[in-house]
C-alpha cells in the first residue's frame, strides 16, 4: 500500500468515534439539572415539564416559551423566531399544558415548584427576539416560586453560549460554533444558580469525553438522534464518588456533525464538572433533509417528530429520558 494510502486511512480511522465499550461505572443521584441553547433551551424546557419528577433546575438560553410553536412550524416562525411581532398565544400555550398535564403527559404541577430556573437572552439576539424570555420567564412564574427564577436579559450578547474564554469570535454575533468570548462564564452562573454553591472551575479539563452509541443505548433515539452521543466524566467520578448529572442541549447547527467536539469540549461546563463531582450528557441530534426536514440538526421544539413532541410520548424525549435513565441504572 502506498504510504499516501495509508496515511489517508489511518486519518480516517481515527476520526471515527470511539465508543466506550460500556458504560463508566458510576455512582449519580437519581435526579438531575438540565441546560441548552436556543433549540436545545427550548428542549429543556420541554424536558423540564415531561419529567419535572426527577429534575431539579433548568438553564435556558436565547429560547421562548416551552410550546410555542404548538405543534406548528408556521407559528414557529411567525411567533418564537426573530420578529419584533411575535406573540405566542400564551392562553392556549398554557390550556394545553394544563391539559397534558391532567392527561398524565407531563409531569404534576406539584413537581414543579421548588425547582429551579435560570434564563439568560442577550439584548443582542437577531435569531430568537429578546422579548420572548420574557415570555418564558412570565410562563414559569405560574409554577415556581418566585425566588426559584432567574431572568438575566440586559447583556449584549448575540444568539450564543456566552464564554470567559478569551480564544473565541465576538459576543454580539451568532456564527458557528456558537460559543463566543463575551467575559461572561455562563456555565458557572447557571451551575451556581441550579446547584448552589460550586467550587471554582478547572484550569484544563482532566476528565474523559465518552462517546456513546446512543441508538444503542436509547431504543428511542435510532430514528430521531445521530448514532453518537457524548459524556463527559471527571476523575473523581470515574473512581467512585458520588456525582450528580447535568444535561447539555446543543442548538441548531451546534451538533458535532457541524462543529465537532466544540460545544462538548468548549462552553466550560467540563472544567466545572471536574471540581464539582459533576458527569455531563451532551445528547445529539443529527441534520436529515426529508422524513423529518430537519437540515439544521434542532431538537424539536415545533413538531417534526409527530404531535406529541413535547410531553412524556415524544420521540426525543422518550430518547433523551432513556439515555439518563441508561446512565443512572448503570450506577
Amino acid at each position: 500500500m502506498r504510504p499516501s494510502m495509508l496515511a489517508y486511512l489511518t486519518s480516517a480511522l481515527l476520526s471515527l468515534p470511539l465508543y466506550a465499550t460500556e458504560l463508566p461505572s458510576l455512582k449519580l443521584d437519581a435526579n438531575i439539572t438540565l441546560s441548552g441553547l436556543s433549540s436545545g433551551a427550548y428542549m429543556a424546557g420541554q424536558y423540564h415539564l415531561a419529567f419535572a419528577e426527577h429534575v431539579d433546575g433548568v438553564a435556558m438560553i436565547a429560547a421562548g416559551p416551552v410550546y410555542c410553536a404548538q405543534n406548528s412550524l408556521g407559528l414557529a416562525l411567525e411567533h418564537c423566531f426573530n420578529k419584533a411581532t411575535s406573540a405566542p398565544d400564551m392562553a392556549a400555550i398554557n390550556t394545553y399544558i394544563k391539559q397534558q398535564q391532567a392527561e398524565g403527559k407531563l409531569a404534576p404541577l406539584s413537581a414543579l415548584a421548588d425547582d429551579k430556573v435560570w434564563i439568560l437572552h442577550g439584548s443582542k439576539d437577531a435569531t430568537v427576539y429578546p422579548a420572548l424570555a420574557t415570555t418564558l420567564y412570565q410562563q414559569y412564574q405560574q409554577w415556581i416560586k418566585p425566588d426559584n427564577i432567574a431572568l438575566l436579559n440586559d447583556k449584549a450578547f448575540g444568539h450564543t453560549f456566552p464564554t470567559d474564554r478569551t480564544d473565541l469570535g465576538r459576543c454580539d454575533l451568532s456564527e458557528a460554533p456558537f460559543l463566543a468570548s463575551c467575559n461572561y462564564d455562563a456555565a458557572g452562573t447557571l451551575l451556581r444558580y441550579l446547584l448552589g454553591e460550586v467550587q471554582a472551575k478547572s484550569s484544563h479539563t482532566t476528565g474523559q469525553l465518552h462517546a456513546l452509541n446512543q441508538h444503542q443505548l436509547a431504543t428511542a433515539a435510532t430514528t430521531t438522534l445521530a448514532e453518537t452521543g457524548y459524556l463527559y466524566v471527571p476523575d473523581s467520578c470515574a473512581s467512585g464518588q458520588q456525582c450528580r448529572l447535568h444535561v447539555s442541549f446543543h442548538g441548531c447547527k451546534q451538533h458535532a456533525g457541524n462543529v465537532g467536539e466544540a460545544f462538548v469540549s468548549g462552553t466550560g461546563l467540563n472544567n466545572y464538572a471536574d471540581s464539582n463531582n459533576l458527569v455531563i450528557l451532551y445528547p445529539q441530534t443529527s441534520a436529515s433533509s426529508i422524513n423529518p426536514f430537519n437540515p439544521n440538526a434542532c431538537w424539536d421544539w415545533w413538531g417534526y417528530t409527530g404531535a406529541d413532541y413535547a410531553t412524556r410520548e415524544g420521540l426525543q424525549m422518550q430518547a433523551v429520558q432513556q439515555l439518563v435513565q441508561a446512565l443512572i441504572q448503570k450506577s
